[in-house]
């Protein structure tokens, strides 16, 4: 093994350590260890375990796809498997994602990747696309491009000002939970789309239990969403792991009664 490898991995914990706002006192409670121990680590004087580098990941809530990395920087074997959402092994994933996708019809629904990136979608999604042009569609749509980008979904929004702000921080919060490089990339891109010159935003929809709904304006009149995400739980495998559920429900009846009367 050459020298480097462990200052390599030390170097790594210690960032993830720093970006969780955590001690090396702190780190070593959560993950059953001593301060001098993770000390030696992060500095190249010890070699860490593999299980000691998958408790310390584990403490720091690093991502699946991150603890591999951790692991080659330790010169271990990765731990855990990334597959091809059309593998055979994730056909009952697929199954399941198919199964909620078409059940929550005739409300939109999408699954996204950790870039968030459109991997599959209902039919009820077309109220959401429709009209946007082919550049923001192939290859592969992005939700914050989709959402964001003035030849989008943001040419439509009533309330486009709020939408972006609210988008912005969740990515923004994104990039510095996971120091993810390809997010921070899709921030410093989105973020650089031409902001909105200031405007009436519709009349306020009032109280209510959403501080930022998806107001869209459409020949059939304004719709009012809100969404929930929804993630598969205790993944062992990276793929899934990244994968996440956005389910859009109307706010109020006439968003309702127009989604239902367009499926039918």
């Amino acid at each position: 093994m050459t020298k480097d490898r462990p200052s390599r991995v030390g170097v790594l914990l210690r960032e993830w350590r720093q970006r969780r706002r955590l001690s090396q006192l702190d780190l070593a409670l959560l993950a059953d260890s001593s301060a001098r121990h993770l000390s030696y680590v992060e500095t190249g004087k010890a070699r860490p375990s593999r299980e000691m580098v998958l408790r310390l990941a584990e403490a720091l809530e690093v991502p699946l796809r991150e603890r591999n990395t951790l692991l080659l920087a330790a010169d271990y074997a990765p731990a855990y498997r990334e597959s091809s959402l059309s593998d055979d092994y994730l056909a009952s994933v697929r199954s399941a994602l198919e199964t909620m996708l078409a059940a929550h019809e005739p409300y939109p629904a999408v699954v996204v990747d950790r870039l968030w990136n459109v991997v599959a979608g209902n039919r009820a999604m077309s109220v959401l696309l429709n009209g946007i042009p082919s550049h923001l569609l192939e290859p592969c749509p992005n939700v914050f491009r989709l959402t964001l980008h003035p030849d989008g979904l943001a040419a439509h929004l009533v309330n486009l000002g709020e939408v972006r702000s609210h988008f912005l921080d969740r990515l923004r919060r994104q990039v510095t939970a996971t120091g993810d490089e390809e997010l921070r990339l899709l921030y410093e891109e989105v973020c650089g789309y031409p902001v909105p010159e200031p405007q009436d935003e519709g009349e306020e929809l009032g109280s209510g239990p959403f501080q930022v709904p998806l107001r869209i304006r459409t020949p059939l009149g304004e719709l009012s969403m809100f969404s929930t995400m929804a993630t598969f739980g205790a993944p062992a495998d990276v793929t899934l792991s990244e994968l996440a559920i956005e389910l859009f429900y109307p706010l109020d009846e006439f968003t309702g009664t127009t989604l239902r009367a367009l499926a039918s």
